[in-house]
């Protein structure tokens, strides 16, 4: 377990202040992440990678020449935000344009999709591109599904090798896809992990049984079977990559690859060379010529007591992308040019541009009811850091255990922007504004991407002039249920917060329409977001991270679900008292 820790919700934060100031020689930190020390050749093109903490040394432990230019790093298994990701982009980006390189994770697609598109409307050039190299998490058919596990360190430096060669934007992301297209993963686990102030592991597996199929997010795996010796687990592990040959190769023979067996961060170094010594035997029976392989912690999950391997089959093109020199604080190879040690310059990130701050004219109606609105989210903020440990429970299910954390950290950061902007004189849409921005920023996620959008869109439709009437927020709360569904693409009955945000949406709007005061529309409301949540324990997840176990989840709710009934329940409170 993750014994060593203070307020669990710091933990990234401190974790990345440590990070950097051990590594001054490599890193400097940037609101939302790190960047290199010492700046690309100019034109060069910028190779930002990112994901959630607790997976070191990826994501901040790969910055370096040679590998990423920069990283964005977000909250423990909880996508950066957008604003993270473009900030840290915006410092590593040398006039070459920007590759955006994440694994494929819902929260991650969202973020980093939002933040390409922010940057080339500012004009910086940005493409993106996703890892998905476990073969566990969707079909062949499906490979677009698939999660990015071990396999994000050939891709992520196939494409910094191509951007040190000084390809343009273009081919650097070619190099990334066609490493991504020649790259497979297998894992499996003996525990879960323990998230910092967690009581119990996220999945736990029976004495003398493994779960197989696993992610790096907690994830139990798509099956358990009874745990091998370590020949057996690299029989499974190669069996498993080999019966799944990527397109262009038809057969192992004859072939190289680049090799990695991953510790998921509680499997010893010796365990893992035990294991290797018969990952390499089998390899070269099946006549595989192993290229500069790597055995060691890659890509965690903080205490995670299991290991996967990767083979990322070379060709002409990959080969000295992938032999080529790279110098980071935890990944080095040949002799890369190292960068000057670090000017002793402030380590502790500094938040400039904290959403929330400024107050644009506002009508004093419409300031009473940003008191409302603050009132709310401060009911809100209450609620989520009451249920959190639940919250967690229940998305640790099928999912990675980081609802209640994520929800908490956005929550508390919605209420308290809401409240700095609500003292300057704002009004309504511009309080609610400043918290969907902070919300986003502070959670990440892709529910912090789905409660960003919806408390834009009741924002907007609140404005900063007159008293909203009942139909006013019908009218937000519907656009937000719009939003949502167009951010994420989830529709009802496909196990996500959808599910009970239309039917609340939806009563809300018929209930205001036939005459009903707000409050007891909202309580209307409110009722059937509650029977929705419950609901949603009969169905199984079609999208998102829960849904390559979707069976296991069947008997229990959806955790953003149910986090939404809550709050509107604690908001019609407010509504009843003001």
């Amino acid at each position: 377990m993750t014994r060593l820790f203070n307020a669990p919700a710091a933990f990234a934060d401190e974790a990345l202040e440590g990070f950097v100031a051990a590594h001054r020689r490599w890193v400097r930190p940037v609101s939302g992440g790190v960047v290199r020390s010492a700046p690309a050749p100019r034109g060069q093109v910028a190779v930002v990678i990112g994901g959630g903490s607790g997976h070191y040394p990826a994501f901040s432990g790969l910055v370096g020449p040679g590998l990423a230019h920069g990283a964005a790093v977000g909250n423990v298994f909880a996508s950066p935000s957008a604003r993270q990701i473009r900030t840290v982009a915006e410092h590593a980006h040398t006039g070459g344009g920007v590759l955006l390189m994440f694994g494929n994770y819902a929260g991650d697609v969202l973020h980093f999709g939002q933040a390409a598109g922010q940057l080339n409307a500012a004009g910086i050039e940005t493409r993106c591109v996703s890892v998905t190299d476990d073969i566990s998490s969707a079909d062949r058919a499906d490979q677009d599904k698939r999660r990015g596990i071990a396999g994000d360190l050939p891709v992520f430096k196939a494409a910094a090798a191509a951007a040190e060669q000084g390809r343009d934007l273009d081919g650097v992301a070619a190099a990334a896809r066609h490493a991504n297209a020649r790259t497979r993963s297998f894992g499996i686990a003996f525990s879960g992990c323990t998230l910092p102030g967690a009581e119990h592991p996220l999945f736990t597996v029976d004495e003398g049984r493994m779960a197989v199929g696993l992610g790096i997010h907690g994830e139990p795996g798509i099956g358990e079977r009874a745990v091998p010796s370590a020949d057996g687990a690299a029989e499974l592990l190669v069996s498993a990559l080999l019966a799944e040959l990527p397109d262009g190769v038809a057969e192992p023979r004859g072939e190289r690859a680049a090799v990695i067996l991953n510790g998921l961060g509680s499997v010893k170094y010796e365990e893992l060379f035990v294991v290797y010594r018969r990952v390499a035997q089998l390899l070269a029976e099946a006549g595989v010529e192993v290229v500069d392989p790597e055995v060691g912690e890659l890509v965690t999950s903080f205490d995670m007591a299991g290991v996967s391997l990767t083979l990322c089959w070379l060709d002409g093109e990959l080969e000295p992308l992938w032999t080529a020199a790279a110098d980071t604080p935890a990944y080095r190879k040949g002799e890369a040019t190292a960068p000057a040690v670090g000017s002793g310059e402030e380590i502790r990130e500094t938040r400039t541009d904290e959403p929330g701050g400024t107050a644009p004219a506002a009508t004093e109606a419409s300031r009473t009811a940003a008191a409302t609105a603050v009132a709310a989210l401060r009911a809100i903020r209450d609620t989520v850091d009451t249920h959190a440990g639940e919250l967690g429970r229940i998305d640790a299910v099928a999912g990675d255990g980081d609802h209640g954390i994520g929800m908490r950290r956005g929550s508390d950061a919605a209420h308290a922007a809401a409240v700095r902007v609500a003292e300057a004189g704002a009004g309504a849409g511009t309080a609610v504004g400043a918290a969907a921005d902070a919300w986003a920023d502070r959670a990440g996620g892709t529910s912090g991407a789905l409660w960003g959008v919806l408390l834009h869109a009741v924002g907007a439709a609140l404005g900063d002039t007159g008293a909203p009437t009942a139909g006013t927020i019908a009218g937000g709360v519907s656009e937000a249920s719009a939003a949502v569904r167009r951010l994420g693409g989830a529709e009802v009955g496909d196990k996500t917060m959808v599910d009970v945000l239309v039917p609340f949406a939806d009563t809300l709007a018929a209930a205001v329409a036939d005459g009903a005061a707000l409050t007891a529309a909202w309580d209307r409301a409110a009722t059937a977001a509650e029977e929705a949540a419950k609901a949603t324990a009969g169905l199984v997840p079609r999208v998102g991270r829960a849904r390559p176990h979707a069976e296991r989840s069947l008997g229990t709710p959806d955790a953003g679900a149910h986090s939404l009934a809550l709050i509107v329940r604690a908001v019609h409170g407010v509504l009843a008292a003001h």
